[in-house]
C-alpha cells in the first residue's frame, strides 16, 4: 500500500467539463461537469442504459476501443488533460484502475494474477514481486486466505475472493485512482459486506468511484453521490444530503422507488 496520501477535499482529483459522449449517433452523455475530490468514495447511481458506465470508463479512455464512439469536452486528472493529444494511454490507465461488474481474474495463479501487471511495466526480480503480491493481497483483505496457496489457480477461488483478488491484481500497480462498475452485484450478502468494508478502507490511500444499482450500498459506503438520468448528471452532493433532501424532484422519485 502507498504512503497515506492526506485528503484535502478542496482540491480536486478528477474535473470533468462540459463531457459529451457518443455511440455513432447516439448522444449517450450530455455536457457533464463534475468534479471529484481525492480520498474519498464517490458513487454513480440512476437507472439502467442511463449512462453511469459509459461515464466512468471515459475516465480512464476504456470506451476508446469501442468503433464509432467518441467524445468532446475536458477530463482531468491532476490538472492534465487526459484527451490532450499524445497522451500515454498505457500510462493513464496505470493510475487509474478498473474493477469490473463480474470477477475476472486470469487462468493463472494467483501469484501470478497479482504479479502480471508490475511484470508488464518492467519488474522482473521475484523478491521485488513476492514484496508487491503480499502488499497487495494484505491491502485487498485476501492474504491470510490465501498465503499458503499462491501457487493455486486463481479459478478455484469464490466470487467473493475472485474479486478481492481482481482489486489486489488492480492496487498492485499502484493506482491514484480506482474505478469499480457495479463490483458487488454478482457477489451474495456476505461477500458483499466484505467488499464494502474493503471499499471503506482503501478510501485513505486511493480516490474511489464506484457505479451501483444498489442504493442502499451507495449509501453505506459512499461520502458523494451522482445521480444519471438518460444521460444527464440531475444532481451531485454529499450523499446525506442527496438521499434525505435532494435538491431536483427527479432525484427524489428515484431514491423512494417512483421509477427505475
Amino acid at each position: 500500500m502507498p504512503e497515506t496520501r492526506t485528503s484535502d477535499k478542496t482540491n480536486d482529483k478528477i474535473s470533468v467539463t462540459d463531457l459529451n459522449a457518443y455511440y455513432g449517433n447516439a448522444h449517450v452523455l450530455k455536457n457533464i461537469t463534475v468534479s471529484f475530490p481525492g480520498n474519498a468514495v464517490s458513487a454513480v447511481i440512476g437507472p439502467s442504459g442511463c449512462g453511469k458506465s459509459t461515464f466512468i470508463r471515459t475516465l480512464n479512455r476504456m470506451n476508446d476501443t469501442i468503433p464509432g464512439f467518441r467524445v468532446s469536452g475536458q477530463v482531468t486528472i491532476d490538472g492534465e488533460d487526459i484527451y490532450a493529444p499524445g497522451t500515454d494511454v498505457v500510462s493513464l490507465r496505470k493510475r487509474v484502475g478498473m474493477v469490473f461488474q463480474r470477477p475476472n481474474p486470469f487462468p493463472m495463479s494467483i501469484f501470478d494474477n497479482v504479479a502480471y501487471g508490475p511484470r508488464l511495466h518492467g519488474i522482473r526480480k521475484r523478491r521485488e514481486l513476492a514484496d508487491i503480491v503480499e502488499k497487495s493481497l494484505q491491502a485487498a483483505g485476501l492474504w491470510d486466505e490465501v498465503k499458503d496457496r499462491l501457487s493455486y489457480s486463481a479459478l478455484g477461488l469464490s466470487g467473493g475472493q475472485q474479486q478481492r483478488l481482481c482489486i489486489a491484481r488492480c492496487l498492485a500497480v499502484e493506482p491514484e485512482i480506482i474505478l469499480m462498475d457495479e463490483p458487488a452485484s454478482a457477489l451474495d450478502p456476505s461477500a458483499t459486506a466484505r467488499l464494502e468494508d474493503l471499499i471503506d478502507s482503501l478510501k485513505s490511500w486511493y480516490t474511489i468511484i464506484i457505479v451501483t444499482h444498489n442504493m442502499q450500498q451507495a449509501a453505506r459506503v459512499s461520502d458523494l453521490t451522482a445521480f444519471f438520468l438518460n444521460g444527464e448528471l440531475v444532481e451531485f452532493g454529499p450523499t446525506q444530503r442527496i438521499f434525505t433532501r435532494p435538491s431536483d424532484r427527479r432525484t427524489e422519485d428515484y431514491i423512494t422507488g417512483r421509477f427505475g
